[in-house]
This record gives structure tokens, C-alpha cells and sequence, in this order.
């Protein structure tokens, strides 16, 4: 069932653009996919025996009700526990082409073009989703991936069911984290590696009319290790700590850090603890980082 994804276009789709912390253009999704009409019906022939190296990518595939279509993973695809249930040995960071082909796959999901020409060069159908750079980009994926796998209509379900959510956190919290003049820290890791409003997890603050401390800090590098004395003086109104799963940091770690106990954030309870695969993938579980930091805001009020 080997095929050509040229079928396939971008669905047109409308939302405020923000990027990944992995990130670093403000392009769509870079597919094998022809940029042409919309796709509203799935494909003639619908593969099903898919293989993805991207933990998003296999996120998606399980919300759409394709999950049933993979038949292996790469190593990091941790989420849903299905996916744990599939062969998950491969590399998704350094891909092994024979092993890939061994499998007989009518088409790969991956999160890089590195070993796209050659799978393609062996019939095998190639569909690139890169870090997402806006939240169009998740859209489109999930749309292209839908009407890659012949669920189109799940696709456009679970995009409808995120949009709804995000706009109902958005309205909850929103105005009124902007009234209260908040900051907001973002932590990658315990070295106090952060990111900009430039990237994707900085728009997620944006939704909500955060400040982001990490903006303007290193001109150029969405990316920047922040040090803690500039932490404690630039006194954050929110923490978010996505480096509880690899390195066990916790609002109690926080707080006791040399003079952390006096930032706002620490002092009224306001230290978000998200999973860091969470905070990482750009897949449905968006709208659980979304609502995990809508829940925090909204307390703002209640003060």
C-alpha cells in the first residue's frame, strides 16, 4: 500500500501564532503534502501499518482513533499507555532505515526530513511534522494526519473539542491575570534554562496576558539560562516548573531556594508543576498545560 502523500494539503485554519520549545520559524508544518484544495475525504487507500519516531505525532494519531493503525513507535512515544503496547525500541533522534524498512511500513511519521529521501527512495510514504510554530501548525498536523489515516472526521472533532477549551480557559482567566500586572518564569530545567514569548510555550503565556521575565534577557536566544539573583529581582507573579519528571523540582523545591521564598509567585501559591512531556509536545495534551495554568490564574480573583 505504498503511496504518495501528495493528495494531501494544509487545511486552511485560524488561530494566534506561537512556537515550540522546540521550534524556531514561524513556518507550517513541513510535510510531503501538496499545497492545494482542503482535504475532506481520506485517502483511497488507507494505510495501516504506520510508523512513528515522533512522541507528538503518536499522540495525535491515538486522539484521532488511529492508534489502532501503528504498528511500532520510537522509544520516547510514552502517552497514551497504549502506545507503551506497540514495539517501541526505535529511534526517533538517530533513525535506523533498515530497521524502519524491516517493519514493511505503508507510511512514517517523523519529526525531521534526516532519513525522509530514503525511506521515500524505498516506497515508503514520509510525512514530516516538525515543531510546532504556532498553534495553526498543531491544527494543520492534526488535520493532515486525520486525512493521512482516514479519520477526518475524529480530526476535525478533537480540533473543535481543543479550540472550545482553550477559548473557555482563555475567558476565565485571562482579563483578569492581565488586570493583576502578572510575570510569569517558565523553568526548562534546574539550571534555570527558560524561553521567550517567541516560542511556543511563551505564546501559551500570551493567551492569558502574562509577562514573560525571559523576554529581552539575551537578544537572539529564545532560549536563555536566567541566573537566580535576576529571578528573585524580576519577582514572577507565576512559576511554571516543567522539569518535575527529570530533575523532581516542586513548589517546595522552589521555596527553598537561596531567597526564592520571598517571589511572589512562591509567597501565594502560584508555582505550577506540569509533566514535562507535556510542556515539551505539541499534541491534544496542549489543553492540559493550557488548563493546568488557567486553574492558577483563576485563583488570582478569588484573592
Amino acid at each position: 500500500m505504498k503511496r504518495s502523500l501528495s493528495m494531501l494539503a494544509v487545511a486552511a485554519l485560524s488561530l494566534v501564532a506561537c512556537s515550540s520549545d522546540d521550534a524556531a520559524s514561524n513556518t507550517a508544518a513541513s510535510t510531503t503534502v501538496a499545497d492545494t484544495a482542503p482535504v475532506t475525504e481520506p485517502p483511497a487507500d488507507v494505510p495501516d501499518a504506520i510508523v512513528s519516531l515522533s512522541p507528538t505525532a503518536t499522540e495525535m494519531l491515538f486522539a484521532i482513533g488511529a492508534g489502532d493503525q501503528l504498528i511500532a513507535v520510537d522509544d520516547m512515544s510514552n502517552y497514551p499507555a497504549e502506545s507503551l503496547e506497540k514495539p517501541h525500541d526505535l529511534s526517533g533522534f538517530e533513525p535506523n532505515v533498515e530497521a524502519i524498512a524491516a517493519l514493511q511500513p505503508d507510511l512514517v511519521l517523523v519529526q525531521d526530513d534526516k532519513v525522509k529521501d530514503q525511506l521515500e527512495a524505498l516506497g515508503i510514504a514520509v510525512w514530516v511534522g516538525p515543531a510546532a510554530s504556532s498553534f495553526d501548525d498543531v491544527y494543520t498536523q492534526i488535520t493532515e494526519l486525520g486525512a493521512a489515516t482516514g479519520h477526518v472526521d475524529e480530526a476535525a472533532a478533537v480540533i473543535a473539542e481543543m479550540d472550545a477549551q482553550i477559548a473557555e480557559d482563555v475567558a476565565s482567566a485571562a482579563a483578569n491575570a492581565a488586570s493583576a500586572g502578572l510575570s510569569v518564569y517558565h523553568e526548562l530545567d534546574p539550571t534555570l534554562y527558560s524561553v521567550t514569548s517567541n516560542t511556543f510555550i511563551g505564546k501559551v503565556y500570551e493567551l492569558f496576558g502574562l509577562t514573560n521575565i525571559a523576554d529581552g534577557v539575551e537578544e537572539g536566544n529564545d532560549y536563555p539560562q536566567l541566573n537566580a539573583e535576576y529571578v528573585v529581582q524580576a519577582n514572577p507573579g507565576l512559576i511554571v516548573l516543567a522539569d518535575s519528571k527529570c530533575c523532581g523540582e516542586s513548589a517546595d523545591t522552589v521555596a527553598a531556594r537561596p531567597g526564592w521564598d520571598v517571589i511572589d509567585a512562591v509567597t501565594n501559591g502560584r508555582v505550577v508543576v506540569i509533566d514535562d512531556d507535556i510542556a515539551s509536545r505539541w499534541g491534544p495534551r496542549l489543553v492540559d498545560y493550557i488548563d493546568a495554568v488557567a486553574a492558577v490564574l483563576a485563583k488570582v480573583n478569588e484573592g
